[in-house]
């Protein structure tokens, strides 16, 4: 049966509603960043670039380097934008547009965020790559699929406890990345994290200007959560979701982080530019080996 109109959206020139792109646009191969602006900070290092689109805060362009073709498009901040996008990405590669039907061969998409990170770890510092091996999900997002089976209940039921959790926020769910990803992507460079995923940049990470926090000791609590071993690294936004719509879906996907600040220590990289376009350069070569 074909998805109906209002569930599948799609403009006048049978691109997806969101990211204006249509199935030809988009390479299998991937890089997501928050901000519209850093898509040319990673494209700038292309050998070519054959497509370019910029609708809302989705900033799309495809090209090679070192002669693999790579996509790359800007998610804007937040799960709730991982939603659209990983949707509409999938739409574009495993349902027939034109039919509205799913295809019978599905394909699996290699998909790579590149982005900043804040460190809760003083031994984590300023100016480090940071791959996210896991990350626990503060939104809601995956509670709205069918996600039982891709979620952490041990992790995430100790670090409730652990952090005696306020009820009336969303229950933290934890995704694994991609295992064969992390280890592509693994070096002496890098190191590997626990993140955390936020629903916004300022209470729910514990910064304070003028509004008072429901549990001021989050942040601690969060850094001293130990299961076996693993303890949460860092704080972003979306690598919770990237994580769970991915393994829903079937793509691979991996979070590589640029540290720019260290809430323990409270340092801020003296040059976060610099440290973010080697973090893309980085990216760029693992994904081409």
């Amino acid at each position: 049966m074909p998805i109906k109109d209002s569930e599948l959206i799609l403009n006048p020139d049978g691109s997806v509603y969101h990211l204006n792109l249509k199935p030809e646009d988009i390479s299998n191969t991937i890089i997501t960043v928050g901000d519209p602006d850093r898509v040319s900070s990673v494209t700038k290092h292309f050998d070519s670039i054959e497509f370019k689109t910029r609708k809302r805060e989705f900033h799309t362009q495809t090209g090679t380097y070192k002669g693999q073709r790579i996509t790359v498009i800007s998610t804007g901040i937040g799960t709730d934008n991982i939603d659209i996008v990983f949707n509409e990405l999938d739409a574009l590669v495993n349902i027939n547009l034109g039919r509205r039907e799913i295809k019978k061969d599905l394909t699996s998409l290699t998909i790579v965020r590149v982005g900043t990170s804040g460190s809760i770890q003083e031994e984590i510092p300023v100016d480090s790559f940071l791959i996210s091996e896991m990350a626990a999900g503060f939104d809601s997002l995956l509670h709205f699929y069918d996600s039982e089976a891709f979620q952490n209940k041990d992790i995430s039921k100790a670090l409730i406890k652990h952090t005696n959790w306020y009820a009336a926020k969303s229950e933290p769910y934890v995704v694994l990345c991609d295992l064969d990803l992390l280890n592509q992507f693994s070096s002496n460079k890098t190191v590997n994290g626990f993140t955390a995923t936020n629903v916004g940049f300022y209470g729910p990470q514990g910064r304070v200007l003028r509004l008072a926090l429901q549990d001021n000791e989050l942040n601690n609590k969060l850094a001293s959560f130990n299961f076996e071993g693993k303890t949460i690294t860092n704080l972003e936004m979306e690598t919770a979701g990237i994580y769970g719509i991915s393994k829903l879906l079937g793509h691979k996907a991996l979070s590589m982080n640029a540290i720019i600040a260290n809430r323990a220590t409270g340092k801020f990289s003296e040059n976060p530019t610099k440290t973010v376009d080697e973090l893309i350069v980085y990216t760029l070569n693992k994904l081409v080996k």
